[in-house]
């Protein structure tokens, strides 16, 4: 037991450096740091906790993730299974794969495994109520991983990116990089109308965006429903729906890519030129990006998106993407780790804010985001350690 404890204690010590990669950018520094103090926090409570750890076969941590057919929760499941591996902690991952039914199915699997902790990234906000209140009701205590689970008193924790301040970047990154001039063509994309974050996404670009399309700045290409409540800066969910029901990807690079042949065969010669482009993730956006390029009456286009997906920050540094928000998973996994951790161990998880989900004031712990373009891929993706340089092309 004493060696498996010094096994556990030297983990925790190298995931401190693993994580506390050296930056060259003050944006990246600042990253890097964040990662690393949350990294610290991870495993030094895994540390201290591996010495109550015990052999049995059970599983402790439970993790659902949406879909395998997404790059971002490939990095997310890599990220969970190295951090409570090297702490000690026996894990499984599970895919939902795009349908409530098998996630509610994963849920029960790994209730039968004795999970204590759930982290639960919902494919369907609301739908996952049902499963995470399984859960509940097994003594099982329940984190939701980056989307929020609405409707129900049974989701314990929620750990996120700050998904307000993503949209704001994506819709500030348009206002800066416009076009000089009014009457600039906006196309508007969103996620899909089962995620809770796709609301937060857009109700945030909006905020910044509104005011331009409000004097004649910006105009609204392709949606009646945003067109309608123009003048209107804060948008009710009831509106928000009503929007993203008429932009909505589904998070799904087909689908986005059909919704934007559409919008283009339709459009007017007004309407293309130098255009801009809110796309709300980096898949949708190389999709739709693809569908821009192609067409020889778009002069120019400034896109947005996120995840900082490998192929997209090939996109950026090629110049077909202007920028990516990137959510440093390593960070988010540190935090619901650490939170797992000080669950495991009978302690309170450190919070620094609440997200209400319809039925009750869930504590948060929000991770910051930062904006790459192609200015600092460098510094905020290969000096931080997030990705190795090998990946990309073009980058000197």
């Amino acid at each position: 037991m004493k060696k498996r404890i010094i096994s556990f204690a030297l983990a925790a010590v190298m995931l401190v450096f693993l994580f506390a990669g050296c930056s060259a950018g003050k944006t990246a520094t600042s990253a890097a740091a964040s990662t690393a103090a949350s990294a610290s926090a991870a495993a030094s409570a895994a540390a201290s906790a591996a010495a109550s750890a015990t052999d049995s076969s059970e599983v402790q941590v439970g993790i659902v993730l949406p879909t395998k057919d997404e790059p971002r929760w490939l990095q997310d499941q890599a990220q969970f299974e190295q951090i409570l591996g090297d702490a000690g902690f026996t894990n499984q991952v599970l895919f939902s794969q795009g349908s409530s039914a098998t996630e509610k199915t994963n849920v029960e699997t790994l209730i039968s495994k004795g999970i204590k902790v759930l982290v639960i990234c919902a494919q369907d906000g609301a739908a996952a109520a049902a499963a995470v209140e399984e859960a509940k009701t097994a003594g099982v205590t329940v984190i939701a991983y980056d989307r929020l689970i609405t409707g129900t008193d049974a989701v314990d924790y929620y750990v996120t990116f700050d998904s307000f301040a993503v949209g704001v970047a994506q819709g500030q990154y348009l206002i800066d990089n416009a076009p000089s001039g009014s009457g600039i063509p906006l196309y508007l994309y969103a996620g899909a109308a089962t995620d809770n974050n796709a609301f937060i996404f857009f109700s945030g670009a909006w905020s910044v965006l509104q005011p331009k399309i409000a004097d004649g700045t910006f105009v609204i290409a392709n949606s009646s429903e945003a067109e309608a409540v123009k003048d209107t800066n804060e948008l009710t969910r009831d509106q928000v729906a009503k929007v993203i029901g008429q932009i909505t990807t589904d998070w799904d690079f087909n689908v986005a890519k059909s919704k934007a042949e559409a919008n283009l065969t339709a459009a007017s010669a007004d309407m293309k030129g130098d255009v801009l482009i809110l796309a709300p993730n980096d898949g949708t956006a190389r999709s739709i990006a693809d569908v821009f390029a192609a067409d020889k009456d778009v002069s120019s286009y400034v896109i947005t998106g996120q995840d900082a997906e490998i192929a997209s920050v090939q996109y950026v540094i090629d110049g077909k993407q202007s920028m990516t928000v990137f959510k440093d998973t390593r960070t988010l996994a540190s935090d619901s780790v650490a939170m797992a951790v000080s669950i495991l161990k009978g302690e309170t998880p450190a919070t620094d804010t609440t997200y209400n989900n319809g039925n009750k004031d869930v504590p948060a712990k929000q991770t910051a985001i930062i904006v790459v373009t192609k200015d600092n891929v460098q510094t905020a993706l290969i000096d931080s350690g997030y990705y190795d340089a090998s990946k990309f092309t073009g980058l000197n």
